[in-house]
């Protein structure tokens, strides 16, 4: 069988970063699908679910309320390896927009206090597994990383 695109990415030199992953064309429409690298793989501990789902259910709320934007939302969810998130547009954005979204999104979960959104039974099949602390602290670490880099969305290294 074919080796699928994100297998082919070299995991031992991928930094934490925003990373154009794919282009797919679906008729007249183009999902891209964004690699929001939030710790660097095989080097650095995992997310835990409880912060992945946190992340989650606050970054999705606010992409799927964004003015512009919430159009374009396709997906916003874990990797499997608990490392970052892909978010999934219909069109492709410049990279200025990219970024201060992936910013404006992790500014808004680090902000955030309350309930957060769809955290009960009726909404949600695992409502109690959150853990709003821990997923503010990995917001403002990826954020501080994401502002350390020179232009985003990135291409893979050695892409």
């Amino acid at each position: 069988m074919e080796k699928i695109k994100s297998f082919t990415v070299d995991h031992l030199h991928l930094p934490a970063g925003i990373y154009l992953s794919r282009k797919d064309d679906y008729g007249p429409t183009t999902i891209i699908t964004y690699d929001l690298r939030m710790t660097r793989p095989n080097a650095e501990p995992v997310l835990n679910t409880a912060e992945i789902h946190t992340i989650e259910h606050l970054g999705a709320t606010f992409l799927r309320n964004r003015e512009g934007l919430k159009q374009d939302v396709v997906y916003f969810g874990p990797m499997g390896c608990r490392t970052g998130f892909y978010l999934l547009l219909a069109n492709e954005h410049d990279p200025e927009t990219m970024y201060e979204l992936v910013k404006d999104m992790l500014e808004f979960i680090i902000a955030f206090s309350g309930e957060i959104p769809g955290n009960s039974a009726s909404e949600c099949g695992n409502y109690l597994d959150h853990n709003l602390p821990m997923a503010k602290v990995i917001c403002r670490r990826y954020l501080d990383r994401i502002m350390e880099i020179d232009g985003c969305p990135l291409d893979y290294p050695n892409a």
